[in-house]
């Protein structure tokens, strides 16, 4: 029997652009949440790596959020090819 509350503060658009997402899957939030509790319980911790960036990786994250050193691709096709050289 379900009894027990889950509350959390997050920011508006973060939950509206997740609300989305699940949506198109089919899950409310309530139920994404528990399937992420219920993860927890099975791995007996995060169900994924959680780690801080390295610098090399930090910057050039901070760099593709401002849209610098992209390459960009037609296609997978064309990225492959390039790929492969």
């Amino acid at each position: 029997m379900k009894t027990a509350t889950v509350r959390a503060r997050i920011e508006p658009k973060l939950k509206l652009d997740v609300e989305h997402v699940l949506d198109k899957l089919g899950l409310s939030v309530s139920e994404a949440i528990e399937l992420f509790l219920r993860q927890i319980k099975l791995y007996n911790g995060i169900p994924f790596e959680i780690k801080v960036p390295n610098k090399i990786t930090l910057k050039t994250f901070q760099a593709t959020d401002k849209g610098k050193n992209l390459i960009r691709y037609k296609n997978a096709k064309e990225m492959f090819k390039k790929l492969e050289k």
